[in-house]
């Protein structure tokens, strides 16, 4: 049975009957990025509405939040709500196979002290919460509901989705907003999502109870373990539950011939530091395995539309970044959405600095992302030290600093060269990863989006 934590309980419950049959804007995906846009033009009084293919509350992975989502929630005003449900994460811890220590990163010691924490959530109950607020805001939310089709034309678009009970309707609505995450609608119907040629990564994960966690206030510490075949996720959940995933080269993923339980076992014994958290562990939901992580869109942007986080792009989820993307995302395309209803000769305007600012996360954190199983990257992180400020901009970045214009440049230089200069350092261990992941770029990877054992 897959934990799903505490629920939210709606003031004002999602409607499930067709609704009206147009709209100035249809969402597509009640995930964390549909259900903010649509919170924020409703509450503009704009005619919105949100369609999500599954019923709320259920399970999705992803359960890291950075601490510059904390903003966005106060201004949906579900901060409380969120806090609630929320384990307190105070930093990241980074184990290597290489280093006796691990290491400790607290956002307190960022760059902007102001952001100290974040939270990890289950996402059933945290994209719940989002998706009823948009509806308490007064979007039509409807659930259980998956488009099939959308047909531009000149002044808009029709949606053609289906209900569970196989019953179909049409929306006539001026303006699509994709946020159909890993689904990727529009950019399927289009043609244009391309497998991203610098990274290629597969994943396999699962809940645990009775995971060993850290003492006192690092309990909720988000732990980073590095083993041969990628890295693993260790994300304690305030029900007592642990997130545990790998992230692995495709090759190693398509060695599997056994069950995904089996295989997940396997090769978290591949890992003796997170096999020892594990010892007493019991496994409490499905093991899912997917692949093909990594992918773009050719553009987030077209006449009538937008792509929303997920639905654009996705690189990696060492970070934690796709909710705080896919929620910033969704505060900029509302301005954006607006721009294109109200003043249309600016539409164009609007929407190419909509689709820089889409780019602006993934190639910020994409540098560290195709680097972060190199050994020269991993020194810098297991020894990191403040001179020039370095470890500061470091977490600021691991914060989700990055769009406020921040002055972190001349750090994040200086930690760049020192990257380089680690990989000569120990340029027969950077030659090899660099071949290991010239190899995985070049595989397919897993073509099967999801299988549970």
């Amino acid at each position: 049975m897959i934990t799903r934590g505490p629920q939210s309980m709606p003031d004002t419950p999602p409607a499930h009957e067709p609704g009206p049959r147009s709209c100035e804007a249809m969402i597509i995906g009640g995930g964390p990025g549909g259900s903010t846009i649509a919170a924020l033009l409703a509450q503009r009084g704009r005619d919105v509405v949100l369609v999500e293919k599954a019923k709320h509350p259920r399970f999705h992975i992803g359960e890291s939040l950075l601490p510059f989502n904390l903003p966005l929630f106060d201004r949906l005003g579900v901060g409380e709500e969120i806090r609630r449900i929320g384990m307190p994460k105070y930093g990241v811890e980074f184990v290597s196979p290489a280093h006796c220590d691990p290491a400790i990163f607290e956002f307190s010691e960022a760059w902007d002290k102001s952001f100290p924490s974040a939270y990890h959530v289950h996402r059933a109950a945290f994209d719940d919460i989002l998706f009823r607020n948009a509806v308490r805001k007064g979007a039509h939310g409807i659930e259980e509901c998956r488009v099939s089709r959308v047909d531009f034309h000149p002044g808009g678009a029709t949606v053609t989705a289906r209900f569970r009970d196989g019953r179909e309707q049409a929306w006539q609505t001026k303006f699509v907003v994709d946020a159909s995450g890993r689904d990727t609608f529009l950019a399927s119907q289009f043609g244009t999502k391309r497998r991203n040629k610098k990274h290629n990564s597969a994943a396999i994960f699962s809940h645990f109870s009775g995971a060993k966690r850290l003492p006192g206030r690092a309990e909720g510490h988000i732990s980073v373990f590095w083993f041969e075949h990628g890295w693993f996720w260790f994300i304690p959940l305030a029900d007592g539950a642990t997130s545990i995933g790998a992230v692995c080269w495709p090759y190693y993923m398509n060695s599997r011939r056994v069950s995904p339980e089996r295989f997940l076992r396997d090769t978290i014994a591949l890992c003796p530091a997170l096999a020892e958290r594990l010892r007493d562990a019991k496994l409490i939901s499905p093991v899912t395995a997917t692949g093909n992580y990594s992918y773009q869109a050719a553009g987030s942007t077209g006449q009538n539309y937008l792509m929303l986080g997920d639905a654009f792009q996705f690189i990696d989820p060492v970070f934690s970044t796709g909710v705080f993307i896919a929620m910033h995302s969704a505060f900029v395309a509302a301005d954006t959405v607006e721009t294109c209803l109200d003043r249309p000769q600016r539409a164009r305007a609007a929407l190419k600095a909509f689709d820089a600012s889409m780019r602006r996360g993934p190639e910020v954190f994409s540098w560290y992302i195709y680097r972060v199983t190199t050994p020269g990257l991993r020194e810098l992180f297991m020894g990191a030290q403040n001179r020039f400020r370095l470890r500061e901009a470091i977490l600021a970045v691991l914060s989700g600093d990055i769009f406020r214009g921040t002055p972190l440049g001349a750090q994040l230089v200086v930690f760049k060269a020192l990257y380089y200069l680690n990989s000569v350092r120990y340029l027969r261990k950077s030659i090899a990863a660099w071949r290991k992941r010239r190899n995985a770029i070049r595989d397919p990877g897993v073509d099967a989006a999801e299988s549970r054992g």
